[in-house]
């Protein structure tokens, strides 16, 4: 997984491995600092418009649902990923939005 997640930062050409190496973590690995930190370092390295924006905020969303919570850095990128999507989905889709309306309803933030 981290070397198809350092890859796709590397290589936009296979963010579809790291697409699914992401998604499958945030649903079954059981470390959630591995999971939050995979989430955060795609979150912030990957380049404007790229998918995996928009999916490093669902799974967050993902990890807040399976744990019940996340990080002050976590839940911020979180918020600022929706606010991304919301202005401008060319740049964050909006798996982003909906990952922080998850975040927002499993850690109880309404």
């Amino acid at each position: 997984m981290v070397e198809a997640l350092e890859g796709a930062l590397r290589d936009r050409s296979t963010e579809g491995e790291a697409a699914t190496a992401l998604v499958g973590s945030a649903l079954n690995d059981d470390d959630r600092d591995f999971v939050e930190h995979w989430c955060m370092e795609v979150g912030t390295r990957a380049v404007p418009g790229s998918p995996l924006l928009g999916l490093a905020g669902l799974c967050l969303g993902h990890t807040a649902r399976r744990f019940g919570r996340l990080s002050d850095d976590a839940l911020a990128l979180a918020r600022s990923l929706s606010a991304r999507a919301e202005a401008d989905p060319s740049d964050v889709d909006g798996r982003a939005l909906d990952g922080y309306d998850d975040v927002r309803s499993f850690l109880h933030l309404w």
